[in-house]
């Protein structure tokens, strides 16, 4: 590893899992402090705290709801405190509720945007009030944006793809202040969550992606890094798709 990021602090929302966690080890691993938060599991957010102190840096676990607003301002603060600052955001943290239109409750069209686009706001609008020029604010969406190929996730493709506005608009912000913002745009992943070996990945494998496989975390967690690093100084504003060929 270069070490690109030694001695940045970050701060990944989501990140005791899947994506999240890949992208704690990978920032670790390229020297950056890594503060993340969780909800649920704190033995998996142990797992993955662990993980990351093991590659010599400092790390720390925060328990945040992003449908809770004050949380998430609380943890960018509590990972100022204790990193002494921060450098990079990375809003990880989503929910994907799938339901057929007449089925969808309006609780769970809510909590969608709480946690899908009301935390990257929140989020982001706490972190860049501590951020120096050359920050970075990297957003995990979704190339469901872009692409929807089942019933029932109409709510989830709208969420992601407000990240896409939401995003170059705050590119024209923080760009006076030197500080980038991209949205990285995953398409199936394997995680916990969404394994490679269920029968709706076969399907996806079979009918949907160009590449017949399942991507991993550390190749997201790969382009986030990137993201996050001095050769990416002059991406501002984009959303980059790393799929496997579903919206190809």
């Amino acid at each position: 590893m270069s070490h690109q990021l030694e001695n940045k602090r970050a701060l990944v929302t989501g990140g005791s899992r899947g994506i999240g966690a890949a992208i704690v080890k990978r920032l670790a691993r390229e020297g950056a402090h890594v503060a993340f938060t969780y909800v649920s599991n704190p033995d998996l957010a142990n797992e993955t705290l662990l993980a990351a102190q093991a590659l010599g840096v400092k790390s720390l676990a925060i328990r945040a709801d992003s449908a809770d607003a004050t949380a998430v301002v609380a943890a960018v603060e509590q990972t100022v405190k204790e990193l002494g600052g921060i450098d990079i955001l990375v809003n990880n943290a989503g929910i994907g509720i799938i339901a057929p239109l007449d089925d969808y409750r309006l609780e769970d069209f809510d909590r969608t945007l709480a946690v899908n686009v009301r935390a990257v706001f929140v989020a982001t609008q706490a972190a860049v009030r501590h951020m120096q020029a050359g920050g970075r604010v990297i957003t995990i969406g979704s190339c469901n944006a872009e692409r929807m190929p089942i019933v029932g996730g109409g709510v989830y493709a709208m969420s992601k793809a407000a990240l896409v506005g939401l995003v170059k608009g705050l590119a024209r912000d923080l760009g006076p202040r030197g500080i980038t913002i991209n949205n990285v745009q995953p398409g199936p992943v394997d995680t916990d969550m969404n394994p490679a070996t269920s029968d709706f990945a076969r399907m996806l494998i079979q009918q949907v992606l160009a590449l017949p496989r399942y991507g991993t975390g550390d190749e997201i967690a790969s382009l986030v890094a990137w993201l996050a690093g001095p050769e990416a100084g002059y991406v501002t504003g984009a959303s980059l798709t790393i799929d496997g060929g579903v919206t190809a």
